[in-house]
């Protein structure tokens, strides 16, 4: 997809359920204006689900979002 000014980003997400995919679509549209999908696809051949949202960069992040939740790194143990 071409998109025709700078700070529109597509968002392409690949995750195991739909759960984790609609929760990390909301992380992005709490902090930005975001073009959010309604539900997932998926691919016969492929495992997990996918999903696409559109960001709009442009606009600053309210107060609110910069205090909101973050997301911590974890460390997967073998």
């Amino acid at each position: 997809m071409t998109l025709s000014e700078p700070g529109l980003v597509v968002v392409d997400v690949v995750a195991a359920d739909d759960a984790t995919a609609l929760a990390f679509q909301q992380l992005l549209a709490d902090r930005r204006a975001t073009a959010t999908a309604e539900r997932t696809t998926r691919d016969a051949s492929q495992p997990g689900v996918r999903l696409r949202c559109y960001l709009d960069l442009r606009q600053e992040l309210t107060a609110a979002a910069v205090v909101g939740p973050t997301m911590e790194p974890t460390m997967v143990r073998p």
